[in-house]
């Protein structure tokens, strides 16, 4: 699927979830807002960052300042409890995470049920 094909795929259902979602009332919807993510392709972060810098404009929208602090660099507009986001998850971010998963593999969890902390 081209890109453009699914740029208007994904619009298309969007309106059909909002159309649907509008003539059944019953069908709960979520408490917690609802988020669409875009991640550009994993580069350099300075190619990264100017993608994010690009949709900001686009958006009208600032850089978030307090993804930084987890090195990634994101934009986001919302309306009402519904979010488009556009996040770069930056290299320093990526090697934290590589190193944290490493030891996956590596740790066995006891799953022998202990009396003590069964009650």
């Amino acid at each position: 699927m081209s890109t453009t094909d699914h740029r208007t795929a994904t619009i298309a259902g969007l309106r059909a979830l909002a159309d649907f979602l509008d003539a059944n009332p019953d069908v709960p919807v979520p408490r917690t807002s609802i988020r669409i993510t875009y991640f550009p392709q994993r580069t350099d972060d300075a190619l990264m960052r100017a993608e994010i810098d690009r949709i900001a404009g686009l958006l009208g929208a600032a850089i978030n300042p307090g993804g930084l602090l987890y090195s990634h660099y994101s934009t986001s507009l919302g309306f009402g409890p519904v979010h488009y986001e556009a996040i770069a998850v930056l290299a320093d971010a990526r090697a934290r995470y590589e190193a944290v998963t490493s030891y996956e593999d590596c740790i066995i969890p006891d799953t022998t049920v202990n009396p003590a902390h069964a009650a």
